[in-house]
């Protein structure tokens, strides 16, 4: 099993716990700015952690909680029970130096997505945005964006959710982002949360680089981790099952800014609207 597949180390508490730390290895030694926690809650059952030097986006995947953080109470917080109801997620910003609470008031699916932070936001409930749609044939997928660069609402994080309609590409054409050259390309590590629905379903995801140093075919199940630490990593969903993924990302400058794959670019530039 590849190193940068973490899978779930069971189906109640905190289930991922993807630090700095634990997630370097020979294939991500470099790794220093992402993080990514996932609990699965039954109703009433309280979870609560410090920030220290991170900020936090709580997403709630599935299921509804009563959240507080940084000394403010959002109340209950919460509409989709089921991720591919596709309903935009409520998510609540957490500032470093500080500590939340989510006490589910039905069972719960929470993603703690975790970066470097600067003390440069407040707490706060995130505005939900509208699904978009990109690509084009089976390279169309539908996205949910939560806190990109075009929103200010947080000092490292870029996350968004991505749902891959059955038989799909996504992340496709291959691309990548892993040098740290703003304005052509930004380094941004990158950690996907995958879902299948139906749940007994697989994807597939490749993380690789141009020069072959790094060629990971990775198979995915409902709940995986996938580590990015560099290179092109398109995935795909075959034929019968859709798929979901939560995207975190974070590196020394809050830009998304990627390079497509060379070999694959003509499919990027044939599919640009045409005047």
């Amino acid at each position: 099993m590849s190193e940068l597949l973490r899978k779930a180390s069971g189906t109640a508490g905190k289930v991922h716990d993807i630090t700095v730390q634990n997630a370097k290895g020979p294939l991500s030694p470099d790794w220093g700015y992402v993080g990514f926690g996932l609990y699965k809650l039954k109703a009433g059952e309280t979870v609560s952690e410090a920030t220290g030097d991170r900020e936090v986006i709580l997403v709630l995947v599935e299921g509804k909680a009563r959240v507080s953080g940084a000394g403010q109470e959002f109340g209950e917080l919460g509409e989709r029970m089921d991720v591919f109801e596709k309903l935009p997620p409520f998510c609540v910003y957490i500032p470093n130096d500080a500590a939340w609470e989510a006490t589910a008031t039905t069972d719960l699916t929470l993603a703690v997505c975790t970066a470097p932070g600067k003390g440069g936001h407040k707490a706060q409930v995130l505005p939900q945005s509208p699904m978009a749609v990109r690509g084009k044939g089976t390279n169309e997928r539908h996205i949910l964006n939560i806190a990109m660069e075009a929103d200010d609402v947080a000092d490292s994080l870029l996350v968004t959710e991505v749902f891959t309609p059955t038989g799909h590409w996504s992340s496709y054409p291959p691309h990548r982002h892993d040098e740290d050259d703003y304005p052509n390309m930004t380094y941004l590590e990158e950690t996907y949360y995958h879902r299948l629905n139906p749940a007994q379903g697989y994807g597939i995801q490749r993380v690789f680089t141009e020069d072959g140093s790094l060629d990971e075919t990775i198979p995915v199940s409902n709940g995986d981790v996938v580590l990015v630490p560099k290179g092109h990593h398109p995935c795909g969903v075959p034929y019968g099952y859709e798929m979901y993924y939560l995207n975190v990302m974070a590196g020394p400058r809050r830009n998304w800014r990627f390079k497509n794959h060379p070999d694959h670019d003509w499919i990027y530039q044939r599919d640009l609207p045409k005047d």
